[in-house]
Parts: C-alpha cells; sequence; structure tokens
C-alpha cells in the first residue's frame, strides 16, 4: 500500500526541458513545486571523464532500461506487436534533465505554416490535396501568439544564432542573444553552393554557446570548446544549455522546488474531471507513495505521457477505427532520408572535431516555402551539412562498392575518415489516422502495467518527400565538387532497428476543440482542468525541424497558464 505524504500545491512529472522550466516559472512566482524524476541525479561534475564514446553512445548510459519498461512496435493492425528490447531507431532518456542532457542543441522554431497547417493548406491549394487518411489539424494558436515564448526560451538557453533575419522562416522580435557559431570549411562550402543555387543558407541557431553568456536570471555559462561531444553525451563545460545548468539551479534557489529522483510516477489519480495527485515508485527501494497535489504537470517524454494518461485512464482513448478519442492520437515521427555522400579524394577536413549544432541550413524546401501544386507530398524538409563530431566506434564511412571488411576495407575506411560530406534532412511527418499509440494487450513492464504500443509505417507521402529532397540535396553537393557522390533517395518499410531519430511526437495533441485535441493551447487538459501536460507530446505533426525550441516555447507559455490558473483559482484557461 502507497504511503500518503502531505499534499502540495504542484506536482510535475519528469524533470527534462519541459518539467524544469515550468518549476523555474512557478517557484519564481513563490509556489511550492515537487519534481518527480524517476531517473538519477547529475550535474556538470558527471561529465568530467565523458569523452567515453562506448560507455555513453554504444551502451546508451543516459539511456532508459528497456529490460524494465519499454514500447512495443508494429508497422500496421495486421501484424503482431514486439518489444524493444535493444536500442535502435530512437533513444529514451533517463534522469535529471531527460533529453536536454544528451541533445545536440540545434535549436528551431516550427514555421508560421506548422501552427495553421490545415487552414493554409486549404486556403493555398483546397481541400482535395489532403490525402484521405492523413489527420492535418491547425495547432489552436499561430506562429505569432507563440513567437514571444519562443524569444523567452532563446533568450534563457542563450541560442547562438545570426543576426539578420532568416526570410524563410517566422519573423522575429528581437536578434539571437548570442552571435553565430564559427563557419567550418564545409559550412562555407554548402552555403557557396546553396547561394549558387538561389538558396538562402544560414548558420543553425545553436543551444552550444558561440561566446560566454550571461542570462537574465544570473545564470552564467561558458564558450563551447567545438570538443564534438554533445549528442549522447552531457557537456562538461556547461556551454550546451541544459536544464541542469540553466533553469534548475533558479527553481532550487528560491528554495520552492523539491525534486525526487529515483521516483518513477505509474499513475494519476483523479475523480471524475479533477486530479488529486500521482502515485510513484521509489525505484531504489520498490515502496510506494502517494503525493496528493492541486495541481498534476505531466512533462515526461512523448511515450510516458501518453502511457500515464491511458493507464490511468484519464481522457478518451484514441479510437483509430470509429475516429474518435483523442489520447495517443496523431502519432508522428521524422523522416530523414535523402541525404547525399560526397567522396573528396583532394581535400580532407576534421570531421572529428565540431559541436552537435556546428552547421549550416537552409529552409527553401521546407514547409510551404515552395510550391506543392505538381507535388504527391505536403511540408517539406530542413536541408543541412553539420559538423556535429563524428565518433570514431560508430562511423568508418566508405564509398559503395567496398568490401566490408578486411584490407580494402580498412584502406578505404582510413583514406575516407576526414574525407566525406554529407547534406541531409531533416523532414516533416504527418499524422495519419492509422499511425497511433495504445496499450499493449499482451506485454507489460517491470510493474505489471501494459507497454505502451506503437502502430506506424512510412507512407507514400514519406517516399515522394524523400525522392524530392534527395534531387536538391544532390543538387547542392554537386556544387560542392566532391571527386564522387551518392545519394540516398528510397525509403520502404520503417524499420525500428537502425537509429534515425529521436524526435518522436503526438498523442496528447493541443488545438482548439475538445473533440479533436486532448489539451488547448496552454497545453491543459480539456478533460481535467487541473492537469497539463507538456512537450512534443502536443504536436499534431512533425515539422522539418528538430523539436526542442517549439518544447520550450510551449513550456514557457504552459507556465504562464499555470499562473494564470493558480491566481483564479481554476478553471479553463481558454
Amino acid at each position: 500500500m502507497a504511503t500518503k505524504l502531505p499534499k502540495v500545491p504542484v506536482v510535475i512529472v519528469g524533470m527534462g526541458w519541459a518539467g524544469t522550466i515550468i518549476a523555474s516559472e512557478l517557484t519564481k512566482a513563490g509556489t511550492k513545486v515537487v519534481g518527480l524524476e524517476r531517473g538519477k541525479n547529475r550535474s556538470t561534475q558527471d561529465y568530467f571523464m565523458v569523452h567515453d564514446e562506448l560507455r555513453y553512445a554504444q551502451r546508451y548510459e543516459m539511456m532508459q532500461d528497456l529490460s524494465r519498461e519499454t514500447i512495443t512496435f508494429r508497422n500496421t493492425e495486421k501484424v503482431k506487436s514486439l518489444p524493444m528490447r535493444s536500442y535502435g531507431s530512437f533513444l529514451m532518456g533517463d534522469g535529471l534533465g531527460g533529453a536536454g542532457i544528451h541533445w545536440n542543441g540545434q535549436n528551431f522554431r516550427f514555421l508560421p505554416y506548422d501552427f495553421e497547417i490545415y487552414s493554409k493548406t486549404v486556403e493555398r491549394y483546397g481541400k482535395k490535396k489532403i490525402p484521405d487518411g492523413m489527420q492535418l489539424q491547425d495547432w489552436g494558436i499561430t506562429y505569432d501568439q507563440l513567437e514571444p515564448y519562443f524569444d523567452k526560451f532563446e533568450k534563457m538557453a542563450g541560442i547562438s544564432g545570426e543576426k539578420e533575419q532568416n526570410p524563410m522562416v517566422g519573423k522575429r522580435s528581437a536578434p539571437f542573444p548570442v552571435g553565430p557559431m564559427k563557419k567550418s570549411p564545409m559550412m562555407k562550402m554548402f552555403e557557396d553552393a546553396s547561394k549558387k543555387l538561389g538558396f538562402h543558407p544560414y548558420v543553425i541557431p545553436s543551444a552550444n554557446l558561440a561566446d560566454a553568456y550571461t542570462n537574465s536570471d544570473g545564470i552564467s555559462r561558458a564558450a563551447c570548446q567545438y570538443c564534438g561531444f554533445c549528442e549522447r553525451f552531457g557537456c562538461e563545460y556547461g556551454a550546451k544549455a541544459d536544464p541542469v545548468v540553466t533553469v534548475l539551479p533558479v527553481a532550487q534557489k528560491t528554495g520552492n522546488l523539491e525534486v525526487r529522483t529515483f521516483s518513477n510516477v505509474i499513475r494519476v489519480l483523479h475523480t471524475g474531471s479533477k486530479a488529486t495527485g500521482v502515485v510513484y515508485v521509489n525505484t531504489m527501494t520498490g515502496e510506494e507513495f502517494e503525493q496528493p497535489a492541486d495541481v498534476v504537470v505531466l512533462t515526461s517524454y512523448v511515450f510516458n505521457n501518453v502511457r500515464l494518461l491511458l493507464t490511468s485512464k484519464l481522457g478518451k482513448p484514441y479510437d483509430p477505427q470509429a475516429g474518435t478519442g483523442v489520447i495517443g492520437k496523431n502519432y508522428a515521427y521524422q523522416i530523414v532520408g535523402g541525404q547525399t555522400v560526397g567522396y573528396y579524394d583532394d581535400k580532407e577536413f576534421n570531421l572529428y572535431m565540431g559541436a552537435g549544432a556546428l552547421g549550416s541550413a537552409i529552409d527553401d524546401f521546407n514547409g510551404d516555402n515552395f510550391d506543392h501544386g505538381s507535388l504527391n507530398f505536403l511540408h517539406g524538409a530542413n536541408i543541412r551539412i553539420t559538423q556535429t563530431g563524428m565518433r570514431p566506434i560508430a562511423n568508418n564511412p566508405t564509398p559503395n562498392g567496398t568490401p566490408k571488411w578486411g584490407k580494402a576495407f580498412k584502406q578505404a575506411s582510413i583514406k575516407y575518415a576526414n574525407r566525406n560530406l554529407v547534406v541531409a534532412t531533416q523532414g516533416s511527418n504527418m499524422a495519419w489516422r492509422h499511425h497511433y499509440l495504445d496499450l499493449d494487450p499482451t506485454y507489460k513492464d517491470v510493474y505489471g502495467l501494459p507497454l505502451l504500443r506503437l502502430t506506424y509505417d512510412f507512407e507514400d507521402q514519406d517516399k515522394e518527400l524523400v525522392k524530392f529532397m534527395a534531387t536538391k540535396t544532390s543538387a547542392i553537393m554537386k556544387e560542392m565538387k566532391p571527386t564522387k557522390q551518392e545519394t540516398a533517395n528510397v525509403i520502404t518499410t520503417y524499420n525500428i532497428v537502425p537509429y534515425q531519430s529521436t524526435h518522436n511526437t503526438g498523442g496528447v495533441i493541443m488545438g482548439a476543440d475538445p473533440g479533436t485535441s486532448a489539451v488547448n493551447s496552454y497545453l491543459q487538459m480539456w478533460d481535467a482542468d487541473n492537469v497539463f501536460v507538456v512537450g512534443a507530446s502536443a504536436f499534431p505533426h512533425n515539422s522539418g525541424y528538430n523539436p526542442t525550441g517549439t518544447v520550450g516555447a510551449l513550456a514557457y507559455r504552459a507556465a504562464d497558464g499555470l499562473l494564470q490558473y493558480l491566481k483564479k483559482g481554476g478553471g479553463s484557461l481558454v
């Protein structure tokens, strides 16, 4: 039986970016908050010996233990789902700071088109442009309404970027707080080639600080050293913005935040349309605790937000046959096909140095920045070149036709270790009626609770998008004049085994209609006004960008909503 603890005003489940941003804003305003984190505590000191590719990148030191909790997967309803027992397509973080610790630091704002995707698509192309089964819907908020929160996140994190307004994205109310990162030779080659083709390249906005920076909370951080250990690693310099070196210390300084690590929430308690608290397990002792609260804020990873609601029977589960319900609806992924690799016999680069967000990109073929009238897909992709620091265990690029082992492989691998460049894509992914999350009827976790089941596959939309983007990456690479180049222009069936992207979205989506969305534009549940569900689970579709900047903006807006809610003592915010 769970030990019942004293009631608190607010309990937050998951202490990654969203949870710590909200904790910071509420505690600064004087609200007492308890933050529950299922993983262990983390600080910058933990990363003094972090340059260990085997430990962190290959053995997933910072990721969830899949022997205790995982998901099941199937491509369609016609096949049996099976548990994911080793990491592949995506990584699910664990511990204080969550995915905000091991991200690359690439920070984008979703496009104005994204937030009004249904209205803008119909306005330009008509309803018939949207294929049967594709579930496009507006987000219940516009870019202009969210812009102040984008700005707030960027100033808190010290996002480094170019001063000039990029003409292909939404208008900014202020320049980036820090100037752009250095331009490496490959970035200059990419930008020169893109300009020659009439495109609009820019340096990727970065949470890896280009210069030392102090934000408005008085948090000072050092500049990036370009060591190349960002993705899957913590930053020993604190140069990469993460929750532990930015918002968490601000919240802790107020004295209003209590963080409990090793605390895995297994249920949201509720009576009717009000949550009354949560039940969590101390993962070290196995003890159960009930934490009563006036307000419950779910800020864990996409899959955990959805599963907690489903296992707690809070909100109406999505039914793909009837098209009713909302919890589990509109799962979307990230399409990363269409890249072109160039091999150089006459040039050498320093590919094993870099930073997670060091790179240049174009948005000429992202969102609705180009005419889709004659194309068999909607939206698009961000096209980029990055120098994130190639990990030597994981990377041995060789041209097609090279033997996969033996002397010839070794020779080619050594020759091209610093002689290959990749023009890649970060493609959008639309939601479909038959792509969703629900509870698996067979498999359970270590606590006896059903695993979350993912049903997903690539659609013709995704295959056409990849085919189109491949022509663009190939054209750019051709202008970069490699000795030889190879383009991957085909994707077939989604395979959960090889790593692709950790950008999973949807399942508790936002909108203006309780019939088609789970949360409103403050990420407050329609079905329980004292429950807020914050994170990429709120995205009705996924854009052609990394999601963190938009998650951060939505977290700041949710925090504003929570403060309003607490002030007026309840009720819907819209």
